[in-house]
């Protein structure tokens, strides 16, 4: 039934009756099933599926897989805002379903055995696996999905309110089998964003305090465990062996290292140097400097240490230097535009990065959902109503980040930043730059990588040649998060990733309700009805074109606000690692796929560390 004839009906006969005859309906035309997807087209694996076509179905289990964290930690809680929590704690939880990654968005049931929706999409079902349990042997149940979720509602991050708003209650309708309830009917992913959610064990969590961040050993039910930690230095989790899931077609070739381990180092040029020494076995590079120059080591020469560069096909998303349009210094477009036109990446792609770098022009760069040109017929329908409210430029322009010669000489751009900080009631006195109240421009850059530092130092001293102070402050790790949490900053170097099919998340990135709430992701500080229209609309997408057009929308609305300055991507995932690892031919589509991965059972090349048994932490 669609929207129109189910609200004429309600409508019409405007009695409970009707409503639950209403629901009965709903009911009938529901049919579980093993997988869900976001527009109801069949799924890519049909029910008897072995496993996906992006494993290795036969790949041998054993090895430990040492990776470096950054940082410190000190919480085992990855689901409250308080403390630090340690890297991959998600493999000790189970979750009702699991996503493929090779398709834009299609979930499979993992904890849940079926997945039933209502056609309009105003509640979702979960028939729970029998087999499924903690690991403590307690089976998983209805009690434990609801109390998951209201213990997240109302303990967890903040984040978790915004990303399940539209869920009205939670029913348990036996022991393994439990519907939500929507607020509104419509909402195409709600359904799939249940299916994310982990499940808990009440039994384990009643009469502990969830709010609390410790070190305490918490209870899951996945494919690893955690064995052993070293408060702020280390922590390594354990494969469960006996793990209920582990031959399901959705676990089938995943999860084939014993152990994990992660050794924390507090500098990345340190955890570079770390593993060409072997002292951990894999290394995700996000220097282009560093790719093209730090791997002149023997082990790389001879095929010890590999050097891969693969495929990336998801969305990149936007990383960017962020304002904090809280601060009244950022309040005015014009002002941040004009300090996005003194940011000279073609300079620092040339002197810094080896070229290897493409700038971002959207939200969505690397996806069909990214803006281009200007708006089609489909776009203008939804920015029309709009207009007077979203900047001008999204109807006669196609955004384009500055661009300059890369020479290092950017007069051009200095001279229309100039221009723009006038308009916004700016004036230089002496060699200072004076805000519209009179005061001299000062701000705080916020970092907590020192990777970042020498990309700023350029675009400090532009700044610096129209009179306007940045100070670089670099802090550690927890420092960094509890500034981001209290909005204790004026920019930061950040990210907003983005999927496939992007959805209810764009409500933590963009919408004024998250604006105020600590921890979540609308580090901008955006408050803007329109941008709320545009997110609700896409939310509500009813198609796949529908949702491309309404991303597009978007995303022009967001680059002409100039609430970034756009950095830089690059296509691929660039990765190190020694050779005694091995992974699928097929690489999955959307995703590293690391835990498909496993070590090779006679492996002649070792890393040094290895070749000496336990590796010595290196020193920080």
């Amino acid at each position: 039934m669609n929207h129109a004839l189910r609200a004429l009906f309600i409508r019409a006969s405007g009695s409970l009756l009707s409503a639950a005859l209403l629901s009965v309906a709903s009911l009938a035309m529901a049919s579980p099933k093993h997988a869900i997807t976001l527009y109801d087209e069949p799924p890519k694996y049909p029910a008897d599926f072995q496993h996906f076509d992006y494993v290795n179905p036969d790949a041998p289990k054993g090895g430990t897989l040492r990776q470096a964290g950054f940082g410190s930690f000190d919480s085992l809680n990855p689901f409250i805002t308080k403390g630090v929590s340690a890297d991959s704690l998600q493999m000790i939880y189970d979750t009702l379903t699991v996503q493929s990654m090779d398709e834009p968005f299609t979930e499979y049931g993992l904890v849940a055995e079926k997945i039933e929706k209502a056609e309009d999409n105003s509640w979702v079902r979960f028939y729970l696996r029998p087999q499924a349990r903690f690991h403590d042997g307690q089976p998983i149940t209805a009690e434990d999905v609801k109390f998951t979720f209201e213990t997240l509602i109302k303990q967890g991050a903040p984040l978790f309110r915004g990303y399940y708003a539209d869920v009205d209650r939670v029913e348990v309708e036996g022991p393994r089998q439990v519907r939500f309830i929507f607020k509104h009917a419509g909402n195409r992913e709600l359904p799939m964003i249940i299916g994310q959610l982990v499940v808990l064990p009440k039994h384990w969590w009643e009469g502990r305090n969830f709010q609390k961040g410790n070190l305490e050993l918490p209870l899951g039910s996945g494919p690893y465990k955690i064995g052993q930690v070293q408060a702020g230095r280390s922590i390594r989790y354990e494969r469960v062996k006996d793990w209920w899931a582990k031959d399901l077609p959705v676990a089938r070739g995943f999860y084939n290292f014993d152990n994990l381990q992660f050794d924390y180092y507090r500098d990345n040029t340190v955890a570079l140097e770390a593993l060409k020494a072997g002292q951990f076995d894999f290394w995700q590079e996000m220097s282009a400097k560093n790719w093209a120059s730090a791997y002149n080591t023997p082990a790389v020469t001879n095929g010890q240490l590999v050097k891969e560069e693969i495929l990336n096909q998801n969305p990149v998303g936007m990383q960017g230097f962020i304002f904090n349009t809280r601060r009244p210094l950022f309040a005015d477009v014009r002002v941040r535009e004009a300090f996005s036109l003194l940011f000279d990446f073609e300079w620092a792609n040339r002197q810094l990065f080896n070229g290897a770098y493409t700038r971002t022009n959207s939200y969505f760069e690397n996806s069909e959902m990214a803006a281009k040109g200007l708006p089609s017929p489909a776009e203008l329908a939804i920015l029309e109503p709009l207009r007077g409210q979203i900047p001008e430029q999204v109807f006669t322009e196609a955004y384009q980040a500055p661009v300059c010669d890369g020479s290092g000489i950017i007069r051009d751009q200095q001279r229309r930043a100039y221009q723009l900080l006038q308009e916004a009631g700016w004036k230089v006195e002496g060699d200072q730059m004076l805000d519209s109240q009179g005061k001299p421009v000062s701000f705080e850059f916020l970092l907590a990588q020192t990777e970042f530092e020498r990309v700023l130092l350029p675009f400090k001293r532009n700044l610096a040649d129209l009179g306007i102070d940045m100070q670089i402050r670099r802090v550690d790790v927890s420092q960094y998060i509890n500034r981001l949490h209290s909005r204790d900053y004026d920019m930061v170097v950040g990210g907003f990733g983005q999927s496939s099919s992007p959805g209810n998340e764009q409500r933590e990135y963009w919408q004024s309700q998250s604006a105020d709430n600590p921890g979540s992701r609308n580090l901008i500080g955006l408050k803007s009805p329109a941008i709320d229209t545009l997110v609700e609309q896409l939310i509500s997408s009813d198609s796949r074109q529908s949702l491309i057009d309404h991303a597009r929308a978007l995303d022009r609305v967001l680059l002409w606000g100039h609430y970034v300055i756009p950095n830089w991507h690059i296509k691929t995932w660039r990765v190190a690692y020694w050779n005694h690892f091995e992974h699928p031919a097929v690489s999955p589509k959307y995703d590293l796929g690391l835990y498909t991965w496993w070590m090779r059972p006679a492996s002649s090349a070792q890393s040094p560390a290895a070749d000496a048994g336990a590796p010595a932490r290196a020193e920080q």
